[in-house]
């Protein structure tokens, strides 16, 4: 389980970057995040911001340099490449304004210091969206991005050493031309996800590059790659970063279908599992931050940090954790005190709505009580009637079989489908060995829903909601306190293990 964690104060010191979209993040070595360029408000930046790992600071440094028009470093510029070797950061193209930018340049992160490079060899031509990646330690492969009049299908080789430029001859049939894709090396391949075709769609198609590694001798050759699992949707903007055994994607955007002049911007989580060859849903046990495209996303140590991005609308400038359960900063989701939870509206209005709900619980069971006594003093019994919360079928609740679903350890049956009781067999299973303080915020709704669910079936007769109230009639009167809940939101922290124990309790052996 992962969750996202909105970055504090006390993570940083030193003056965070500013707002931007469109900018590059490369990691040098395990020490520095560098950030450069980007765009904010119409406005084109040519800024560095560097994330010192080690001393948890954010700093601009003071960088020299001599470039051809007598400049310090790169012009402002936005979608461009960067790519990180050694201490070096490399950064080729990009767009200001209207006007693509075929120049290129590399930052030496040890003295800060720019130089503008003389290349050699079948130099590309202008472009900004494209992508790139290193591979090889000395060599980058570039591959496509629009031109300002067409969208590129073409593969570029930089040795770094050189500074030769190669245009790679590829055999065989080509992806189609696109920008605003994502390219990544992965053992001795170039994957390419994604991105905006030419005439405008977007692409959700994956494909692999061969033959750039020259100790190999194969020919170099594209192959689409069409991996089981649930893949992403399409989309362009997007992010892939490389993790441990697999490869992250997160957020980019998209349309609303063929008929919609409108993007979908999108905050998912998906990898790409480098082992088993398949996609799969990222589990994440809280909300995702705001959906985005052109930010960036890079390892820090066991974290993947989120910066900026743009949503259509507003550019950000916020900085957010992705971690494992493990990582001590989790605690924060789970502290009572609203000041620790400014980035999870629920966990927030959980606690918030907590007070309200026990104080009308209360006045509830006191007027049940007077109740009780008056038919005692009267010599008669008086039942409760439900009052008609409704308790939706498993085949109708849509959000418990989606999350159902959605597991990775739903298993198809013989048929190679995997059947809704299966898929809520498993949910319930997972559940049951589920952490209470882990429950993700999500799954809060459908479990307290299908616990409600699996009372109503094991106690309750043909007459459903005008059954006996369940608090005084049933065995144990107290045993199934959160029956007539309306809402998760009316949980208390503490509440979520005792709900999760009654819940065990309900399940069929």
């Amino acid at each position: 389980m992962h969750y996202w964690v909105k970055a504090s104060p006390s993570d940083f010191s030193g003056t965070l970057p500013k707002p931007r979209s469109g900018h590059s993040a490369v990691n040098i070595g395990n020490s520095k995040v560098v950030v450069f360029g980007g765009l904010v408000d119409k406005k084109f930046l040519s800024d560095i911001a560097v994330y010192d790992i080690d001393n948890k600071l954010w700093f601009q440094p003071e960088c020299t340099g001599n470039g051809s028009n007598d400049q310090v470093g790169p012009s402002p510029r936005a979608f461009h490449i960067a790519v990180a070797i050694d201490c070096h950061m490399f950064v080729f193209g990009g767009r200001s304004g209207s006007k693509r930018m075929g120049d290129f340049w590399v930052l030496d992160t040890d003295i800060w210091q720019w130089s503008e490079l003389t290349s050699f060899g079948d130099l590309p031509s202008p472009r900004d969206f494209s992508a790139a990646s290193s591979f090889g330690n000395r060599k980058i492969v570039m591959y496509g991005g629009w031109d300002g009049k067409k969208w590129l299908s073409d593969v570029y080789v930089l040795d770094t050493m050189s500074l030769e430029w190669t245009e790679l001859s590829v055999a065989g049939s080509l992806p189609p031309p696109r920008c605003g894709h994502t390219a990544t090396m992965l053992e001795k391949r170039l994957l390419v996800y994604g991105g905006r075709g030419g005439g405008g769609p977007i692409l959700g198609d994956l494909w692999a590059l061969k033959g750039l590694i020259e100790e190999e001798n194969e020919t170099a050759g594209w192959t689409q790659l069409k991996l089981p699992g649930q893949g992403p949707s399409p989309r362009c903007g997007h992010t892939i970063t490389s993790g441990g055994h697999y490869l992250l994607l997160f957020g980019g955007h998209g349309t609303g279908g063929w008929l919609s002049r409108y993007d979908v911007y999108h905050n998912d989580s998906i990898v790409l599992d480098r082992v088993t060859a398949q996609w799969k849903r990222l589990p994440t046990g809280n909300e995702a931050p705001s959906a985005r495209a052109y930010h960036s996303m890079t390892c820090v140590g066991s974290r993947y940090l989120l910066f900026g991005g743009f949503d259509g609308k507003s550019t950000f400038g916020d900085l957010w954790w992705l971690v494992t359960e493990e990582d001590p900063i989790v605690k924060r989701l789970f502290s009572t005190s609203p000041n620790d939870l400014p980035q999870n509206k629920d966990l927030t209005t959980l606690n918030e709505d907590s007070s309200s709900a026990q104080e009308s619980e209360q006045d509830s069971q006191g007027r049940h009580n007077a109740v009780e006594e008056l038919g005692k003093s009267l010599g008669i019994t008086i039942s409760f009637s439900n009052p008609g919360l409704p308790v939706v079928g498993e085949m109708e609740d849509k959000e418990f079989l989606n999350l159902a679903y959605s597991l990775s350890e739903v298993e198809p049956s013989i048929t190679g489908r995997v059947t809704q009781i299966e898929a809520a067999q498993a949910l319930r299973k997972h559940w049951s060995n589920s952490n209470p303080r882990l429950i993700p915020l999500k799954e809060l709704g459908p479990l307290l829903r299908d616990y409600q669910r699996l009372i109503t079936h094991k106690y309750f007769t043909n007459d459903g909601p005008q059954s006996e109230f369940i608090t005084t009639s049933l065995p144990g009167k107290d045993a199934y306190q959160f029956y007539h809940i309306n809402s998760f939101r009316q949980l208390r922290m503490d509440d979520i293990p005792k709900l999760l124990a009654e819940y065990n309790q309900l399940l069929p052996d």
